[in-house]
């Protein structure tokens, strides 16, 4: 138990937009929010993917492929998406063109896209060397683009999902993975996050009840989100 003193010290130093009671809840073993922060707004790790693919809107055209929806493609492709391809894993999708598992090979049309957007879904595949090469097959030669994202620091998903997480990547183990099919020099990976982001990602908070100021500080050895653009030369 904290004594009075070293309560108040504590939360002299807390950032008072969270309030004493959030903050309190921290020094608990049970998160703020068990749903990546959900059921209270956009998750942090949402934040950091939806600026990269911003940032790279202008790879989201021609025939593009998104993983369950096409949610990413049509905010930032828009009308520059010609043809819209949805992966899912499982039968019964109605948005789903493709049916499969990214890493069976003959998945994806061969050569016949433009864009991959695949955000949040590579750690849910065990063999990931296949899915890389798979991503790579489906690319057309000569500037098909990947913009793919993986998580570092996070919580694990109790739902469904959480039955097939297998991994979480550093920057390192991204830029071997990719650069092995793809070709270091036709490989860009970035990581986002700090020790505060993670903080406030693994109890759930939303990137709403944050400061974006602090969110946007980038530190290399606490990375919540790893962004990988990958292009097919």
């Amino acid at each position: 138990m904290l004594d009075s003193r070293r309560r108040r010290a504590l939360l002299g130093k807390f950032d008072r937009r969270f309030g004493a009671g959030l903050f309190l809840r921290f020094l608990t073993t049970e998160p703020v929010s068990r749903r990546f922060g959900y059921d209270r707004g956009t998750p942090i790790d949402r934040y950091y993917i939806e600026n990269f693919l911003r940032r790279n809107a202008a790879d989201i055209s021609g025939r593009a492929l998104e993983i369950g929806d096409a949610s990413y493609c049509r905010q930032f492709g828009g009308a520059q998406v010609t043809r819209q391809e949805v992966l899912h894993v499982k039968a019964g999708n109605p948005e789903a063109t493709i049916v499969g598992d990214l890493s069976e090979p003959g998945v994806l049309p061969e050569g016949g896209l433009d864009c991959i957007v695949l955000t949040q879904t590579l750690h849910l595949i065990y063999d990931m060397k296949a899915a890389v090469e798979g991503i790579w097959r489906g690319l057309k030669p000569g500037g098909g683009v990947a913009l793919v994202t993986v998580p570092g620091i996070s919580p694990v998903a109790e739902d469904e999902w959480g039955t097939t997480w297998y991994w979480s990547l550093t920057a390192l183990s991204a830029k071997r993975l990719f650069g092995e099919v793809f070709g270091p020099e036709n490989v860009e990976v970035e990581t986002f996050g700090n020790a505060f982001s993670a903080t406030a990602f693994l109890q759930g908070l939303a990137h709403e009840e944050v400061s974006k100021g602090k969110l946007d500080v980038v530190d290399d050895g606490y990375p919540v989100t790893i962004t990988i653009r990958a292009r097919r030369a």
